[in-house]
């Protein structure tokens, strides 16, 4: 799309619709059980810029398909993004997701043009990997009950509550057979990385800036450890619980535009 001056718009309209046109878009990928509306709060706060926030496979009201590892879930982000013709992204992914766009970002280079990972899921202890085996019979057992009270303490003390609520809804409406069989994609499937010595090994192979956003210092500390490109930064607030995007939307919003400016 081409905009010219003679074009009866004032000058400042001009400026601004050239601004959103030379923002890159934004895909926001949310996190185990969860789904796309999570996202709505930036959606406002980012109003003027492409913002894509889809459901994940088996989340929302996605379909579960055959696969549900993060490589063949960004694989369909890819698709996504293809078909609409975003050009290269900020793809920004809250715990699953964070290894979803990680995904992206090494499967399918050119649809990036940076990565945010919230409290990404990797680099995961022998000590979690131990407990997960433990939890995926828990969950296997109990359903979603289990699901909900895992996420629910996951929630930090400035959680909104309708936040709270909603999340309680989507995850009473999921299948815990599917959040099951993510879990196992993410830890502990052969071919996942998860794990802190997979992850070490496919975190070098990123080739975009990282802007990393972590609730705690020690997963902090590793994550710095990684090999990232030049301009990537990692942060950390420790007020938070795990879902810091949902608590601190605003802070989110201008720490990626800050991260971002000038590109």
């Amino acid at each position: 799309m081409v905009i010219a001056p003679g074009d009866g718009m004032k000058a400042e309209e001009l400026m601004s619709i050239t601004e959103s046109i030379e923002c890159p878009a934004l895909l926001l990928v949310h996190g185990w059980g969860g789904d796309g509306g999570e996202w709505e709060p930036h959606r406002r706060l980012w109003a003027g810029r492409t913002v894509l926030a889809p459901d994940l496979p088996g989340h929302g009201r996605a379909p579960a398909g055959p696969d549900l590892s993060p490589r063949a879930m960004a694989t369909g982000l890819a698709d996504f993004l293809v078909r609409r013709d975003t050009g290269p992204v900020v793809a920004v992914g809250h715990s699953m997701g964070g290894q979803v766009v990680t995904a992206l970002a090494v499967e399918h280079p050119h649809l990036v043009r940076a990565l945010v990972v919230l409290d990404p899921a990797y680099g995961a202890t022998a000590a979690e990997l131990r407990r997960l085996s433990t939890e995926q019979q828990a969950l296997r057992a109990a359903g979603t009950a289990w699901a909900a009270c895992f996420i629910e303490g996951s929630f930090g003390p400035a959680m909104p509550p309708a936040a709270r609520t909603r999340h309680a809804e989507v995850i009473a409406g999921s299948d815990a057979e599917v959040l099951a069989r993510c879990r196992e994609a993410l830890y502990l499937s052969p071919d996942a990385f998860g794990p802190r010595p997979a992850a070490r090994r496919y975190l070098a192979r990123r080739p975009h800036p990282v802007l990393a956003v972590y609730s705690n210092e020690p997963a902090a500390a590793w994550e710095r450890t990684a090999d990232s490109p030049t301009g990537s930064r990692t942060v950390v607030w420790p007020d938070c619980g795990h879902y810091l995007h949902e608590e601190r939307p605003a802070d989110l919003v201008a720490l990626i535009d800050g991260w971002t400016a000038g590109w």
